[in-house]
């Protein structure tokens, strides 16, 4: 979209404010279980400062409350099953730790952002005995999953405003003791958006966060089917900063499989706009915790397309986001109720990522959620996918290849002039009609200079 395009009908309802810091910022997903031999906050933190080099903004550390044993998963359960919301698991060390880290990253340039489990609890949550009501019952009177096969969690019942005053209290409370920066909200379109409304109100008195929803109001979330699926929310209009953006995720899996097209991120792209105005976040991303340990790494999934399909989740419209380990080229999935260490003694995507994710922090017109920062598609054969994003004169030019054997891009007029690549640093200079080869399964990213 361009400065000169009309407003989108509905973005007086979109009325969250983004820190300006957010603009040009990349999230990095933490799994603390399996990320350093030990497993700690501690641990971690020596990871901090590489991060930050790499041109991470945000670190969304999985959950880090105490974890219930009663119908637990393997041997050290699922970090969504939360025992205790005020707690610290001491498999990962103390609040004091926590702070520590916290510190830590603000003193590189980060912000922290914790994930929330606000729909369900363990079964042995202190909640169920002392407030059996807050939770929902069948009609036999039994505790409910929220979903079948979530079988070590049983779900809450929002319309119990003393529930309400607890959640909204528990958020508040990482808040003032750690100083965190945002919360990723486990399925949060399970729970009724009004009160993420009204606890985000409550928190931005403490100091602005930046909350991030696992959801998509354009493809199905939590395991539900699309009959059960919520697809208006309306989570980005008050509460979210962000949803996932699940349908761009599936169609490059669907891409990659023969099912899809790649002209199919176009409809992808008209349905976004469609839906929201330019300002709205959506995070995008080739692998998560749930995408790594159930449907596979993204060299499984991808195959030869996982690096090209990367970058364009980098340099599309949206938050990029790396998962815990893609740096290294991690390929196998890891165990999710159990210790899975990764060996970080080779790192070698950490150019690769830090390539893009440096481009994606200084470059005008890949700012997130810019009205003015204009998307121009270039037409070439199918197997190629190019684009400009251009603000102002700067403009980087992105086109990927989806099979084996080099295949030229021809240029179009406004793609004449001086370039540079991005990951040779050679210069070119082009006239329209030119070529541009573009290597098999590879990608060319051009900056004009």
């Amino acid at each position: 979209m361009s400065a000169e395009e009309p407003l989108h009908p509905q973005s007086h309802l979109f009325q969250v404010r983004h820190p300006e810091w957010a603009a040009q910022a990349t999230i990095y997903e933490v799994n603390l279980r399996n990320f350093t031999p030990e497993g700690t906050f501690r641990a971690f933190e020596a990871h901090l400062p590489r991060l930050a080099a790499m041109g991470i903004s945000i670190v969304w550390l999985m959950p880090i409350h105490p974890i219930g044993t009663v119908e637990r998963k393997g041997t050290l359960g699922s970090q969504y099953a939360v025992q205790d919301y005020f707690g610290v698991n001491p498999e990962f060390g103390t609040l004091d730790d926590l702070r520590h880290l916290v510190q830590t990253a603000h003193n590189l340039g980060l912000r922290v952002l914790l994930d929330w489990v606000a729909n369900h609890t363990s079964w042995d949550n202190p909640l169920v005995q002392q407030h059996p009501d807050w939770y929902q019952h069948d009609a036999q009177g039994n505790l409910v999953p929220p979903v079948a096969d979530w079988t070590d969690v049983v779900a809450f019942d929002y319309s119990n405003q003393n529930l309400r005053r607890y959640m909204t209290d528990a958020l508040l409370y990482w808040v003032r003791e750690a100083d965190i920066d945002g919360y990723r909200c486990d399925v949060a379109g399970l729970v009724p958006t009004d009160f993420w409304d009204e606890a985000r109100l409550e928190l931005d008195e403490v100091k602005p966060l930046f909350m991030l929803a696992e959801w998509d109001e354009l493809y199905p979330s939590g395991g539900l089917s699309w009959e059960e699926f919520n697809s208006d929310t309306k989570l980005l209009e008050r509460a979210f900063n962000m949803t996932f953006g699940l349908r761009l995720h599936y169609l490059l899996d669907h891409i990659a499989e023969g099912k899809a097209r790649l002209q199919d991120i176009d409809v992808y792209l008209a349905a976004e706009r469609a839906k929201y105005p330019p300002s709205v976040y959506l995070m995008h991303f080739t692998s998560n915790h749930d995408v790594n340990s159930w449907d596979g790494t993204e060299y499984e999934r991808l195959g030869p397309l996982a690096l090209p399909f990367a970058v364009l989740t980098v340099l599309l419209p949206g938050m990029p986001l790396v998962y815990t380990g893609q740096e290294a080229a991690l390929n196998r999935r890891l165990q999710f109720f159990d210790r899975d260490t990764i060996d970080w003694a080779s790192i070698p995507l950490q150019d690769f990522y830090t390539t893009l994710l440096q481009l994606k922090r200084r470059h005008p017109a890949l700012r997130n959620g810019d009205p003015a920062s204009r998307f121009h598609r270039l037409p070439g054969p199918e197997q190629l996918y190019g684009f400009l994003r251009e603000k102002q004169g700067a403009a980087i030019l992105c086109v990927i290849n989806t099979e084996p054997r080099e295949t030229p891009l021809t240029l179009p007029t406004e793609a004449a002039g001086t370039w540079r690549d991005v990951f040779s640093g050679q210069q070119l200079l082009f006239q329209p009609g030119d070529e541009l080869p573009v290597p098999g399964h590879g990608w060319r990213v051009l900056e004009r200079v």
